[in-house]
């Protein structure tokens, strides 16, 4: 039996991410459109969500959590502090509360909503498509029942990983989260220099696209080391050696640490700017 059978869900501002969850959880059959709300504030996004996915919807982020088992907190950053005072004091022991915005650590979770049954998890874009990559971090007031709840709910996002470490969340969103801007950044590298040989961009973005998939389908099903891979298809003297050449020249590889260590950075700060923002004399970290 699923641990999501029987539950009640609502998702607080559900834009992708949140429709993307919703729409996995029905195509999985692990709850039943009886079972889900969702909120947003603008009426046509609600009856987009109605009339797609046959869930109730609500203008009101209250309305949206009375009363039911889980809360997934899908909110822009810059919107947590007024949404997460807004529902705060109508959340309820026994709820657990799953945030899937980038940065909110569960200090800042804690403190604006006053309440501690929390999951920090961090998809990517890929989970539009149930090919996500999830890194998530319960904290230790969870029960065993709610974190196999948070389990099987990213799970119909993709692939998830459980961290005893909440910092891993944060090294996560610079690694897998913000991991598509890079390989969609070098997918668009390649397309353009197909066209510069000569293709058409049709057929170059088709052959780049099918490259990179095959790619990864490779590495994953070997399960071998990146660099035993590329070994295998570098002979010497070779196109792949002229290549290779040509990018550690560019240094590929220390340019693509550093942004990665500046989305990590980036994370940090939106972290620090949450829990900046939790006023603590009239907002308790817990109840």
């Amino acid at each position: 039996m699923s641990p999501l059978e029987g539950r009640t869900l609502a998702t607080v501002g559900t834009g992708v991410m949140a429709e993307s969850m919703i729409a996995g959880l029905l195509r999985g059959r692990l709850l039943e459109p009886a079972n889900l709300v969702a909120s947003h504030p603008r009426a046509e996004r609600r009856e987009q969500l109605a009339a797609a996915h046959g869930i109730r919807v609500t203008a009101s982020n209250v309305d949206a959590v009375d009363g039911v088992d889980i809360v997934v907190l899908a909110v822009k950053p810059q919107m947590l502090a007024r949404v997460g005072r807004e529902i705060g004091p109508h959340l309820r022991p026994g709820q657990l509360v799953l945030s899937v915005i980038a940065g909110a650590t569960t200090t800042a979770l804690a403190g604006l909503l006053g309440h501690r049954e929390l999951v920090r998890s961090m998809p990517n874009t890929p989970a539009q498509l149930g090919h996500g990559m999830t890194v998530w971090y319960a904290t230790p007031e969870t029960t065993p029942e709610q974190r196999a709840q948070a389990k099987a709910l990213l799970s119909s996002l993709g692939v998830e990983i459980e961290v005893d470490y909440e910092k891993f969340v944060a090294m996560a969103t610079a690694v897998s989260g913000t991991g598509p801007t890079y390989v969609f950044l070098v997918m668009e590298a390649l397309v353009d220099a197909a066209v510069h040989l000569g293709f058409p961009r049709h057929v170059a973005h088709d052959l780049v696209v099918e490259t990179l998939e095959g790619s990864a389908f490779f590495a994953k099903a070997s399960g071998t080391h990146p660099a035993v891979l590329r070994n295998m298809v570098t002979s010497p003297g070779g196109t792949s050696a002229a290549a290779l050449h040509a990018l550690e020249s560019g240094r590929l590889r220390t340019v693509l640490s550093e942004a990665v260590w500046a989305a990590y950075r980036r994370t940090v700060e939106l972290g620090e700017q949450l829990e900046a923002s939790v006023e603590t004399p009239d907002h308790p970290s817990g109840r």
